[in-house]
């Protein structure tokens, strides 16, 4: 008897060590031990891409195909068809495939005790039946998850296929992940998927361009993150999940509802693709997310400036906003985003990062007058740091730095940084990448954003405050020749 649980604790040790292997590690052991044959014959996690079973990535994409399908199909035809856990399968870089192959591998793998499956697929191809294009795009079946499989699944990954789920799908009761890249499936159907998915924590959906209405159910009582981006159609963001914290959108603002939850803390937004959303945000997110704590607002252009009003985010202490644009509207009064500052009595952090290749506002050096402008009766005691990237010239954003420093006696660093990007010193590399180097108009707007500083903000630094000035990269930027690029341009 004890030799007996001997031997098999050896043989748990040797399918642990086999099953932690890389796949082609694992096929090399299994062709030199017979015991290491049948615990390949076994493995619980098959990842499948050009990486894990050693291809060119240099050779052309029929060439790619073809090794890729015949070594998958090869292993999953003599798999064992027990005990599989993982299935991850990536033939983005493929041309062609037939699809009866991907059913094939389907129907041997996914089976009960699965748990996860994920499935990365190329783009889809157009196709021609009687002169009529036709979309070539993989339809998952949703049948392999009613056969008790779906009971088990906890993380499914869908990219590049359609997916069509009906009342007889059965419940996902394990599935705790669903994250759908450029999948085709319309908002009714994805209701459907989310109703029998209880146990769900996260949803990820992106490019997935059929959903207009965007619906969660009531009863996914554990989802605590949501994120939503790119889905170009989509009108309508309603979730009625009581216990979401996390919510990330990119794309264009429309109707977005979250049931007054009082559990979301963390809130992001990014849309390049309308204007005014630091704007909109002011307005609006406090009747979708009141207790949020850190907010991240991303906007292409502010055409009006962000409105003083009496609602407050109370529990808000992260506040990140960028502003992108090729050059950001000299309309903007960058000093009126203290009433953000003003409507967040926690905030702990405040960062602004400005990213700009044309600076259009005025600058205070062209000023005839240096008075700037103050906000009164605004005190900020909780503000801790204050970050400002693509720090420029701006008299407005000048005026906003002022009346931080006037206006906060929490204070403990400054930080103003006149470049975009973080340098080659700050990342640890030989270079600044080429496409961080900044032209010669922004190299001349970083020395003016340098001489404001020097003669408006550095006499304001209380003692106790930590005021760090990032400069353009000495070593990769040499102002003469980038000014004289810049004008001869």
């Amino acid at each position: 008897m004890c030799v007996f649980s001997y031997v098999c604790c050896i043989q748990d040790i040797l399918r642990h060590i086999h099953a932690k292997m890389t796949l082609r590690d694992a096929a090399r052991a299994a062709c030199a031990s017979h015991t290491f044959r049948h615990n390949w014959i076994c493995r619980p996690n098959l990842t499948f891409s050009l990486g894990t079973l050693g291809l060119n990535r240099n050779a052309s994409r029929d060439v790619i195909t073809r090794d890729l399908i015949s070594k998958i199909d090869l292993i999953m035809q003599n798999h064992s068809c027990i005990g599989v856990k993982t299935l991850d399968i990536d033939l983005y870089s493929c041309d062609n495939i037939d699809f009866a192959y991907l059913d094939s591998w389907l129907r041997i793998a996914v089976t009960p005790g699965i748990e996860e499956l994920i499935l990365t697929l190329p783009l889809p191809t157009i196709v021609f039946e009687n002169a009529v294009p036709i979309i070539s795009e993989y339809n998952f079946p949703c049948s392999l998850l009613s056969n008790g499989s779906g009971n088990s699944i906890q993380y499914l990954n869908l990219c590049y296929c359609t997916l069509r789920p009906t009342a007889g799908l059965g419940c996902l009761r394990s599935l705790t992940r669903l994250h759908m890249s450029c999948t085709r499936i319309t908002g009714d159907e994805l209701w459907c998927l989310l109703s029998n998915s209880p146990a769900l924590m996260c949803l990820k959906l992106l490019h997935c361009e059929e959903i207009i209405s965007l619906k969660i159910p009531s009863l996914l009582q554990r989802l605590r993150f949501l994120e939503v981006a790119y889905c170009d159609r989509l009108q309508v963001v309603e979730s009625n999940a009581p216990n979401l914290t996390t919510f990330y959108f990119a794309g264009f603002l429309g109707q977005i509802s979250l049931g007054g939850s009082l559990q979301v803390k963390t809130l992001r937004m990014i849309c390049f693709r309308q204007t005014n959303v630091v704007c909109y945000a002011r307005q609006n997110l406090l009747s979708i997310a009141p207790n949020v704590e850190t907010l991240t607002i991303s906007s292409l252009n502010e055409m009006v400036n962000t409105p003083m009003l009496s609602s407050k985010f109370l529990h808000l202490k992260l506040l990140q906003i960028s502003l992108v644009g090729m050059a950001f509207s000299g309309a903007y009064d960058y000093l009126s985003l203290v009433s953000f500052l003003d409507a967040s009595p926690c905030l702990e952090n405040f960062v602004v990062a400005i990213s700009q290749h044309r600076m259009e506002h005025a600058s205070i050096l062209g000023e005839p007058s240096h008075d700037l402008r103050q906000i009164p009766q605004q005190r900020h005691d909780k503000l801790k740091s204050v970050t400002i990237t693509g720090f420029c010239s701006a008299k407005s954003l000048v005026e906003l730095t002022c009346h931080i420093l006037e206006n906060t006696t929490s204070l403990d660093c400054l930080t103003l940084d006149t470049t975009f990007h973080p340098s080659c010193s700050v990342m640890k590399v030989d270079k600044c990448h080429p496409l961080i180097l900044m032209d010669g108009d922004s190299l001349v707007e970083a020395q003016k954003a340098l001489l404001a500083i020097r003669k408006y903000v550095v006499g304001k630094v209380p003692p106790m405050v930590k005021l760090n000035i990032v400069e353009p990269c000495s070593r990769c930027h040499t102002v003469e020749s980038l000014v004289s690029m810049a004008g001869s341009s």
